[in-house]
């Protein structure tokens, strides 16, 4: 069996959790495989085994990512990390944060390993608070492979989980919650404007500004709770009443945070904009010219395109993920009306959609698509070369849309001014504010839990003191869920689970 299954089966640790743990599916241990392991041993490698995993464990991984590299860091984090480094080195560690080199071997064979630059950070000065080193290894496979293979059968040792390392800097109180999706948003981060919203979580600006107001919260549930518990003492008279209009504005400023038009989101994920229209309308020739690349293929028949095409683009800094989708019309066969189905349901998901609409229809709406034409419409008339001398006029898009673009493919007319009229559209969207935007549905979740505590609170206030405290008290729970201070057990696996191995 392979070696990393085997040492995650040692027995004789006291656990204090379990957890399911994929064998050998991580890119360190895949490429210990390589060339150590035949077809049919690979057939016998368990896919399912349930280990014991213990948060006192020592934990290695690859830091750095797969990959031939000059540089690949290895790095280890828990109460073992010095005494691997002895082992592997034959020296002692070296002082906290001074780098140092040392001939690392495999201490049961001797074999040489690697000259390695090596760095000791000591508890709790290191980003998960427990004993790190860190490995700073020539980057080539049979290099990483070695001291990977070395490291699993040092008693003591396992693999580390993907997030395990940053998920203990959580438990040791190095990151809250927020500043740990913002530190998995800057690694996975595309744009600069994704770099920059993830630096300004990871700084703490979400928490900032959630613990403000959970704080807040707990100062007036003091005083709520004041009035309850002690009616016969000389306790100035009308505090709930005094403390009620300051909950309700603090109940407005998370309304107004919530009401951001997925500001933060979109930047995350990206900022949808999805092509509409019927079939040969122009939407695939749209998308090539946007992305500058045959994307889509593009053709006079009808229904050439049965799903979605998605693109990544990158417009001034911004995510955007520009979406190509089937020809809506009556009729067509079953997998023709799958394809339109999920062309509406991806419109009425997205942050901008462009209907396309034939200069030789226009101004009519494709009748299918009027229910789809609203603020968030920006009406693009295609193959105008079609039709001798053709204008547009503003005046002629239907209330409450964008507005209406014209371009031709064939003659290369209007292109520039519709991409650049779409990047100055999410720049708009998608500028920072001055107060940081919530990132994840989960904040979302919690902001809206929130809000309706308080606003029960409003209700309850002057009827049930009882009633109405609690209501504050739970909102301050809800805000608290949000940066890990209460109840957050549940959420813990799905927030590290998205980290790459080895941060």
């Amino acid at each position: 069996m392979h070696p990393l299954l085997l040492l995650c089966q040692k027995a004789g640790r006291k656990r204090k959790r379990r957890m399911k743990v994929p064998a050998v599916s991580t890119p360190f241990a895949l490429s210990l495989s390589k060339g150590r392991m035949t077809r049919d041993e690979w057939a016998d490698v368990p896919l399912d085994d349930e280990v014991a995993v213990s948060s006192t464990d020592t934990i290695f991984a690859l830091s750095s990512g797969a990959g031939v590299a000059g540089v690949a860091v290895v790095r280890l984090s828990g109460p073992a990390s010095f005494m691997a480094l002895e082992r592997l080195s034959g020296k002692a560690v070296p002082a906290p944060r001074l780098a140092s080199v040392r001939l690392l071997s495999d201490p049961a064979t001797g074999a040489r390993l690697d000259q390695a630059l090596v760095i000791a950070f000591k508890a709790p000065a290191s980003f998960t608070g427990e004993d790190v080193v860190e490995l700073h290894l020539h980057g080539g496979w049979a290099v990483v492979a070695g001291v990977i293979e070395t490291l699993a059968s040092i008693p003591g040792l396992r693999p580390a989980e993907p997030g395990e390392f940053s998920r203990r800097a959580f438990e040791q109180g190095k990151l809250d919650l927020t500043e740990a999706e913002g530190l998995n948003d800057l690694i996975h981060a595309q744009t600069a404007a994704q770099r920059e919203q993830a630096l300004r979580q990871m700084d703490g600006a979400l928490k900032d500004l959630y613990e403000d107001w959970r704080g807040r919260l707990v100062g007036h549930l003091a005083h709520l709770e004041a009035d309850i518990d002690f009616p016969d003492e000389d306790l100035p008279e009308g505090i709930a009443g005094a403390v009620r209009p300051q909950i309700l504005r603090l109940r407005d400023d998370i309304t107004q945070h919530l009401v951001d038009g997925r500001r933060g989101e979109a930047l995350r994920e990206g900022f949808r904009i999805v092509i509409l229209g019927e079939p040969n309308a122009g939407k695939s020739t749209l998308l090539n010219a946007l992305a500058r690349s045959d994307v889509a293929i593009v053709s006079d028949e009808a229904g050439t395109t049965r799903d979605s095409i998605e693109v990544q683009l990158d417009l001034a800094g911004f995510p955007v993920r520009l979406i190509d989708t089937a020809g809506v019309r009556e009729g067509g066969g079953a997998i023709e009306q799958e394809g339109i189905r999920r062309a509406l349901a991806k419109a009425r998901d997205a942050d901008l959609k462009l209907l396309l609409v034939r200069a030789d229809d226009w101004p009519r709406l494709p009748a299918t698509l009027t229910d789809h034409a609203d603020d968030r419409t920006l009406i693009v008339v295609t193959q105008t070369d079609r039709v001798p001398m053709f204008h547009v006029e503003q005046s002629d898009v239907p209330g409450g849309m964008l507005g209406v673009a014209a371009i031709s493919a064939k003659a290369d007319h209007g292109l520039d001014e519709l991409f650049d009229r779409l990047t100055e559209h999410v720049r708009d969207a998608m500028a920072p504010r001055e107060t940081p935007s919530l990132t994840r549905l989960r904040h979302r979740k919690a902001l809206e839990d929130a809000v309706e505590h308080l606003t029960r609170f409003d209700s309850n206030a002057g009827i049930d003191a009882v009633l109405a405290a609690e209501d504050v008290r739970m909102a301050a729970r809800a805000l608290g869920r949000i940066t890990g201070r209460v109840g957050v057990e549940d959420v813990l696996d799905v927030v590290f689970s998205d980290f790459c191995i080895g941060k």
